[in-house]
Formats: C-alpha cells, sequence, structure tokens
C-alpha cells in the first residue's frame, strides 16, 4: 500500500487499462467505465460493425506499443482515463505509469468461436486451422501476462470475468468502482451491459 502511496505521488493518476484477449468482453467493460463516469481514451477509427455493434472504443497509437519508439508519448494523456490494451501489448507499457488493470477473463472456446466467427464475417476465412493448439498458446500466455502484472508496483490487477459480469452487471459494477477507488454510477454501468451481445456461449 504504502509503494502505491509513493508511487501515486511522483508518477500521478493512473490510467484505467482495460485488457483480455481480443473478444473477450474489453469492449463490454470500456462501455461500463464511460457509463460510470471514466472518460475513454479512444479516437473512433475502428468504427462499430456487426461484431461490435456497440462500438469498439479503440485508440490507434495503442497498435504501436511494441513498433518504435516514441510510441508511448500518448500515455500522460491516459492519466485518469480508461484505454483498452489488448493482452498481447500489456508488457510494452513503461513502468514510469501506475496501471489499474481491469482484465477480463473468458472460456477459451468462447473467445475461439467468437474470433472465428468475426474473421468470417470479414470475409478473412474462419480463423485457426488448429482451435486446440490456439487455446493452449492462450492459455499460457495468459499466464505469463498474469505472472508479469504481479511481479511489478506499477500494476494493480483487478480480473473479471464475462460471464459473471453479464449474468451479475450490478456485482461487476460495484467491484470495479471499489477497485478504481472513486465514486462511479454502478446503476448506469450495469445497465450498459447488453446480454444479447452473449452470443458465443460454452
Amino acid at each position: 500500500m504504502i509503494v502505491r502511496l509513493m508511487r501515486r505521488l511522483r508518477y500521478g493518476r493512473p490510467i484505467v487499462v482495460v485488457s483480455g484477449l481480443p473478444r473477450s468482453g474489453t469492449s463490454m467493460m470500456m462501455r461500463m467505465l464511460e457509463a460510470g463516469g471514466v472518460l475513454p481514451l479512444e479516437d473512433g477509427v475502428r468504427a462499430a460493425d456487426e461484431s461490435n455493434p456497440r462500438g469498439y472504443f479503440e485508440f490507434e497509437p495503442v497498435k504501436e506499443l511494441d513498433q518504435a519508439r516514441g510510441a508511448v508519448a500518448w500515455l500522460p494523456r491516459a492519466r485518469g482515463k480508461a484505454v483498452k490494451i489488448v493482452s498481447f501489448l500489456l508488457t510494452w507499457l513503461p513502468e514510469q505509469h501506475n496501471y489499474q488493470v481491469i482484465f477480463m477473463q473468458r472460456d477459451l472456446d468462447e473467445v475461439l468461436s467468437s474470433q472465428q466467427q468475426m474473421l468470417a464475417r470479414r470475409g478473412a476465412g474462419s480463423g485457426s486451422e488448429d482451435p486446440p493448439a490456439s487455446r493452449e498458446v492462450f492459455a499460457s500466455h495468459l499466464s505469463q501476462v498474469e505472472r508479469f502484472m504481479a511481479a511489478r508496483a506499477c500494476f494493480s490487477t483487478l480480473y473479471v470475468p464475462y460471464r459473471e459480469a453479464v449474468a451479475a452487471p450490478e456485482a461487476t459494477a460495484a467491484a470495479v468502482a471499489r477497485f478504481l477507488g472513486r465514486p462511479m454510477d454502478t446503476a448506469a454501468m450495469a445497465r450498459a451491459v447488453d446480454a444479447s451481445l452473449y452470443r458465443n456461449r460454452a
């Protein structure tokens, strides 16, 4: 607790990071945060579509975290706001900031099914030819990311199961508000959850 307080005094307000595998519920959580009063850092470049009819809440510079020097210059703008960062890019975040990570967890069979359907809608094929191998890769990756964040003082993490968030949005909203330690409109957060969009169930 003392270490985190000292970091807060040194580096300022935490950046709220919504993370997880693609198709794990990150856009839903971003929508909940916005409804609750946390301003999202997004640019609207990726428009809503059939796979995500209520928006992606993405910020294009995030995709360059692992690509070039200077790709983190936008991070100070994110302090106190929410930004969506896919789990594969979390390890590129510099330790000169504080991050409150809301990490979405979803059944890997559901993730793979949702990813395959999204690719099919785009006409990009059906995705992986070997779902069991993909599941193993994802599981290993998630374990590595969890260990990575646990070992660094710049991260505090709340793990949110997607299925539970859809089934009990009020409880999830309350848990998120407690984790972030700020007043939030938890009723509005719960209303932002659209259970009809949970279309790939294991």
